[in-house]
Protein backbone atom coordinates (compact mmCIF):
# COMPACT_ATOMS: atom_id res chain seq x y z
CA UNK A 1 0.00 0.00 0.00
CA UNK A 2 3.17 2.31 1.27
CA UNK A 3 4.47 1.79 -2.50
CA UNK A 4 1.35 2.48 -4.10
CA UNK A 5 0.99 5.51 -2.15
CA UNK A 6 4.41 6.63 -2.97
CA UNK A 7 4.05 5.86 -6.45
CA UNK A 8 0.90 8.19 -6.53
CA UNK A 9 3.13 11.03 -4.75
CA UNK A 10 5.93 10.81 -7.36
CA UNK A 11 3.67 10.87 -10.24
CA UNK A 12 1.79 13.85 -9.15
CA UNK A 13 5.32 15.78 -8.14
CA UNK A 14 6.86 15.30 -11.84
CA UNK A 15 4.15 14.83 -14.37
CA UNK A 16 1.39 16.56 -11.95
CA UNK A 17 3.99 19.72 -11.58
CA UNK A 18 4.41 19.76 -15.32
CA UNK A 19 0.96 19.48 -16.52
CA UNK A 20 0.42 23.27 -14.44
CA UNK A 21 2.80 24.97 -17.08
CA UNK A 22 3.26 22.31 -19.70
CA UNK A 23 1.27 20.09 -22.24
CA UNK A 24 1.04 16.07 -21.45
CA UNK A 25 1.00 15.28 -24.59
CA UNK A 26 4.23 16.44 -25.28
CA UNK A 27 5.41 13.44 -23.08
CA UNK A 28 3.43 10.97 -24.98
CA UNK A 29 6.24 9.26 -26.90
CA UNK A 30 4.82 5.74 -27.67
CA UNK A 31 8.41 4.10 -29.26
CA UNK A 32 10.78 6.01 -26.35
CA UNK A 33 8.66 4.37 -23.77
CA UNK A 34 8.38 0.71 -25.53
CA UNK A 35 12.40 0.99 -26.19
CA UNK A 36 13.02 2.24 -22.52
CA UNK A 37 10.40 -1.16 -20.91
CA UNK A 38 12.18 -2.92 -23.67
CA UNK A 39 15.62 -2.27 -22.41
CA UNK A 40 14.97 -2.46 -18.96
CA UNK A 41 13.37 -6.16 -19.72
CA UNK A 42 15.90 -6.97 -22.24
CA UNK A 43 18.76 -5.76 -19.27
CA UNK A 44 17.15 -7.65 -16.77
CA UNK A 45 16.65 -11.50 -18.12
CA UNK A 46 20.94 -11.14 -19.50
CA UNK A 47 21.87 -10.21 -16.03
CA UNK A 48 19.96 -12.78 -14.68
CA UNK A 49 19.96 -16.34 -14.59
CA UNK A 50 16.87 -17.68 -13.89
CA UNK A 51 16.75 -19.20 -10.53
CA UNK A 52 17.29 -15.21 -9.98
CA UNK A 53 14.58 -14.58 -12.43
CA UNK A 54 12.09 -16.67 -10.81
CA UNK A 55 12.99 -15.51 -7.20
CA UNK A 56 12.43 -11.93 -8.08
CA UNK A 57 9.08 -12.61 -9.92
CA UNK A 58 7.99 -14.43 -6.41
CA UNK A 59 9.10 -11.64 -4.24
CA UNK A 60 7.07 -8.48 -5.89
CA UNK A 61 3.24 -9.66 -5.23
CA UNK A 62 4.67 -9.45 -1.09
CA UNK A 63 5.11 -5.59 -1.62
CA UNK A 64 1.91 -5.46 -1.68
CA UNK A 65 0.91 -7.47 1.62
CA UNK A 66 1.02 -6.16 4.79
CA UNK A 67 3.96 -7.96 7.07
CA UNK A 68 2.90 -11.58 8.34
CA UNK A 69 5.75 -10.31 11.17
CA UNK A 70 4.10 -8.67 14.51
CA UNK A 71 4.20 -8.56 17.75
CA UNK A 72 1.58 -11.58 17.97
CA UNK A 73 3.69 -13.71 15.80
CA UNK A 74 6.78 -12.98 18.29
CA UNK A 75 4.67 -13.93 21.30
CA UNK A 76 3.44 -17.33 19.59
CA UNK A 77 6.60 -18.50 18.93
CA UNK A 78 8.29 -17.59 22.31
CA UNK A 79 4.96 -19.18 23.84
CA UNK A 80 5.78 -22.49 21.53
CA UNK A 81 9.27 -22.38 22.01
CA UNK A 82 8.86 -21.83 26.09
CA UNK A 83 6.45 -24.76 25.97
CA UNK A 84 8.69 -26.92 23.93
CA UNK A 85 11.81 -26.24 26.72
CA UNK A 86 9.88 -26.84 29.77
CA UNK A 87 8.62 -29.99 28.09
CA UNK A 88 12.49 -30.95 27.74
CA UNK A 89 13.35 -29.62 31.57
CA UNK A 90 10.79 -32.03 33.34
CA UNK A 91 10.67 -34.71 30.82
CA UNK A 92 13.73 -35.04 29.34
CA UNK A 93 15.03 -34.47 25.64
CA UNK A 94 13.68 -37.39 24.30
CA UNK A 95 9.91 -36.10 25.29
CA UNK A 96 9.91 -33.79 22.34
CA UNK A 97 11.36 -36.75 19.70
CA UNK A 98 7.52 -37.31 18.14
CA UNK A 99 7.15 -33.50 18.32
CA UNK A 100 10.22 -32.72 16.07
CA UNK A 101 9.99 -35.75 13.65
CA UNK A 102 6.06 -35.73 13.07
CA UNK A 103 5.22 -31.44 13.63
CA UNK A 104 1.99 -31.49 11.87
CA UNK A 105 0.71 -34.06 13.98
CA UNK A 106 2.28 -32.54 17.58
CA UNK A 107 -0.02 -31.15 20.48
CA UNK A 108 2.34 -28.74 20.88
CA UNK A 109 2.78 -27.09 17.45
CA UNK A 110 -1.06 -27.51 16.68
CA UNK A 111 -1.18 -24.96 19.06
CA UNK A 112 0.45 -22.25 17.08
CA UNK A 113 -1.34 -22.10 13.79
CA UNK A 114 0.77 -18.91 12.70
CA UNK A 115 3.94 -20.68 12.92
CA UNK A 116 3.18 -23.91 11.36
CA UNK A 117 2.16 -22.05 8.09
CA UNK A 118 5.92 -20.86 8.06
CA UNK A 119 7.16 -24.47 6.89
CA UNK A 120 10.55 -22.67 6.88
CA UNK A 121 10.39 -21.80 10.44
CA UNK A 122 9.30 -25.31 11.57
CA UNK A 123 11.70 -26.70 9.75
CA UNK A 124 14.33 -24.31 11.30
CA UNK A 125 12.89 -25.35 15.11
CA UNK A 126 13.01 -29.19 14.57
CA UNK A 127 16.41 -29.20 12.82
CA UNK A 128 18.05 -27.84 15.64
CA UNK A 129 16.10 -29.51 18.40
CA UNK A 130 16.47 -33.24 16.65
CA UNK A 131 20.53 -32.07 17.28
CA UNK A 132 20.09 -31.13 20.43
CA UNK A 133 17.93 -34.55 20.82
CA UNK A 134 21.10 -36.32 19.26
CA UNK A 135 23.45 -35.01 21.72
CA UNK A 136 26.52 -35.15 19.45
CA UNK A 137 27.16 -31.55 19.11
CA UNK A 138 27.70 -28.74 21.50
CA UNK A 139 26.20 -25.10 22.12
CA UNK A 140 29.42 -23.75 19.86
CA UNK A 141 29.27 -26.23 16.86
CA UNK A 142 25.40 -25.31 16.31
CA UNK A 143 25.71 -21.60 17.11
CA UNK A 144 28.31 -21.99 13.97
CA UNK A 145 25.99 -24.25 12.03
CA UNK A 146 23.08 -21.88 12.94
CA UNK A 147 24.94 -18.54 11.15
CA UNK A 148 26.38 -20.48 8.78
CA UNK A 149 22.07 -21.46 8.00
CA UNK A 150 21.14 -17.96 8.97
CA UNK A 151 23.69 -16.34 6.24
CA UNK A 152 22.72 -19.07 3.30
CA UNK A 153 18.78 -17.67 4.09
CA UNK A 154 19.88 -14.42 4.23
CA UNK A 155 21.98 -14.47 0.54
CA UNK A 156 19.26 -16.50 -0.86
CA UNK A 157 16.55 -13.78 0.09
CA UNK A 158 18.52 -10.59 -1.21
CA UNK A 159 18.71 -12.01 -4.80
CA UNK A 160 15.57 -10.34 -5.54
CA UNK A 161 17.31 -7.74 -3.62
CA UNK A 162 20.13 -7.73 -5.63
CA UNK A 163 18.21 -7.98 -9.20
CA UNK A 164 15.75 -4.92 -8.61
CA UNK A 165 19.01 -2.64 -7.64
CA UNK A 166 21.25 -3.56 -10.80
CA UNK A 167 18.11 -2.56 -12.87
CA UNK A 168 17.29 0.64 -10.81
CA UNK A 169 21.21 1.57 -11.76
CA UNK A 170 20.78 0.16 -14.97
CA UNK A 171 17.68 2.42 -16.04
CA UNK A 172 18.75 5.92 -16.45
CA UNK A 173 22.00 4.40 -18.89
CA UNK A 174 19.13 3.11 -20.69
CA UNK A 175 17.42 6.46 -20.99
CA UNK A 176 20.27 8.08 -22.38
CA UNK A 177 20.63 5.71 -25.01
CA UNK A 178 17.26 6.26 -26.23
CA UNK A 179 17.96 9.89 -26.29
CA UNK A 180 21.23 9.66 -28.05
CA UNK A 181 19.13 7.47 -30.39
CA UNK A 182 16.45 10.70 -30.46
CA UNK A 183 19.07 12.93 -31.38
CA UNK A 184 20.98 10.78 -34.12
CA UNK A 185 17.57 11.01 -35.95
CA UNK A 186 17.54 14.63 -35.62
CA UNK A 187 20.68 15.13 -37.25
CA UNK A 188 19.02 13.13 -39.97
CA UNK A 189 16.36 16.02 -40.19
CA UNK A 190 18.38 18.96 -39.54
CA UNK A 191 16.19 20.16 -42.76
CA UNK A 192 12.69 20.10 -41.36
CA UNK A 193 11.18 22.85 -39.76
CA UNK A 194 12.30 23.98 -36.70
CA UNK A 195 8.23 22.94 -34.96
CA UNK A 196 9.19 19.18 -36.27
CA UNK A 197 12.75 19.79 -35.12
CA UNK A 198 11.89 20.77 -31.62
CA UNK A 199 9.25 18.00 -31.08
CA UNK A 200 12.01 15.33 -32.00
CA UNK A 201 14.22 17.00 -30.02
CA UNK A 202 11.63 17.03 -27.14
CA UNK A 203 10.70 13.39 -27.47
CA UNK A 204 14.95 12.48 -27.78
CA UNK A 205 14.59 13.83 -24.08
CA UNK A 206 11.52 12.36 -22.77
CA UNK A 207 13.99 9.26 -23.02
CA UNK A 208 15.82 10.23 -20.50
CA UNK A 209 13.20 11.70 -18.27
CA UNK A 210 11.56 8.55 -18.00
CA UNK A 211 14.75 6.26 -17.34
CA UNK A 212 15.25 8.72 -14.43
CA UNK A 213 11.74 8.54 -13.36
CA UNK A 214 11.67 4.92 -13.55
CA UNK A 215 15.14 4.45 -12.14
CA UNK A 216 14.78 6.67 -8.92
CA UNK A 217 10.72 6.68 -8.91
CA UNK A 218 9.76 3.34 -9.62
CA UNK A 219 12.65 0.48 -9.29
CA UNK A 220 14.85 1.67 -6.68
CA UNK A 221 12.00 2.01 -4.53
CA UNK A 222 11.46 -1.77 -4.84
CA UNK A 223 14.61 -2.40 -4.40
CA UNK A 224 14.76 -0.74 -1.20
CA UNK A 225 10.90 -2.52 0.50
CA UNK A 226 12.65 -5.85 -0.54
CA UNK A 227 15.35 -5.57 1.19
CA UNK A 228 13.74 -4.23 4.51
CA UNK A 229 11.69 -7.03 4.09
CA UNK A 230 14.37 -9.99 4.04
CA UNK A 231 16.49 -8.13 7.11
CA UNK A 232 12.32 -8.14 8.70
CA UNK A 233 12.03 -12.02 8.00
CA UNK A 234 15.24 -12.59 9.03
CA UNK A 235 15.04 -12.25 12.46
CA UNK A 236 12.75 -14.79 13.43
CA UNK A 237 15.44 -16.84 12.90
CA UNK A 238 17.98 -14.71 15.01
CA UNK A 239 14.93 -15.09 17.85
CA UNK A 240 14.91 -18.99 17.04
CA UNK A 241 18.79 -19.37 17.47
CA UNK A 242 19.03 -17.06 20.46
CA UNK A 243 16.54 -19.03 22.64
CA UNK A 244 17.76 -22.78 21.27
CA UNK A 245 21.30 -21.58 22.53
CA UNK A 246 20.67 -20.12 26.04
CA UNK A 247 18.81 -23.04 26.81
CA UNK A 248 21.56 -25.31 25.52
CA UNK A 249 23.39 -23.22 28.13
CA UNK A 250 21.50 -24.83 30.67
CA UNK A 251 19.65 -21.72 31.36
CA UNK A 252 15.75 -21.97 32.37
CA UNK A 253 12.99 -21.73 29.80
CA UNK A 254 11.59 -18.30 31.21
CA UNK A 255 15.44 -16.87 30.70
CA UNK A 256 15.69 -18.34 26.94
CA UNK A 257 13.00 -16.67 26.07
CA UNK A 258 13.53 -13.82 27.91
CA UNK A 259 17.11 -13.90 25.50
CA UNK A 260 14.94 -14.36 22.36
CA UNK A 261 12.60 -11.18 23.48
CA UNK A 262 15.79 -8.71 23.60
CA UNK A 263 16.81 -9.98 19.74
CA UNK A 264 13.20 -8.08 18.59
CA UNK A 265 13.04 -4.83 16.81
CA UNK A 266 11.53 -2.13 19.67
CA UNK A 267 8.46 -1.80 17.62
CA UNK A 268 7.96 -6.41 17.80
CA UNK A 269 9.08 -6.45 21.28
CA UNK A 270 6.52 -7.32 24.01
CA UNK A 271 7.35 -5.89 27.37
CA UNK A 272 9.20 -8.24 30.01
CA UNK A 273 6.02 -8.42 31.80
CA UNK A 274 3.48 -8.84 29.15
CA UNK A 275 5.13 -11.83 27.62
CA UNK A 276 5.22 -13.29 31.41
CA UNK A 277 1.66 -12.69 31.68
CA UNK A 278 0.86 -14.23 27.99
CA UNK A 279 2.87 -17.58 28.89
CA UNK A 280 1.03 -17.72 32.66
CA UNK A 281 -2.02 -17.19 30.76
CA UNK A 282 -1.11 -20.01 28.12
CA UNK A 283 -0.67 -22.13 31.02
CA UNK A 284 -4.29 -22.08 31.93
CA UNK A 285 -5.26 -22.98 28.84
Amino acid sequence: MLLIIGYVIILAASVGTYAVHGSLAALWMPMEYLAIFGLAMGGFIAGNGIKAIKATLAALPKLFIGSRLNKALYMDLLAMLFEILSKVRKEGLMSIENDIEYPENSAIFAKYPTIMHDHHVVEFVCDYLRMMVGGNLNAFEIENLMDIEIETHHQEAHVPVHAMSKLADATPAFGIIVAVMGVVNVMGSVGAPPAVLGKMIGGALVGTFLGILLAYGFVAPIAGQLGQKVEEEGKIFQVIKTVLLASMNGYAPQVAVEFGRKVLYSDDRPRFIELEEDLKARKGR
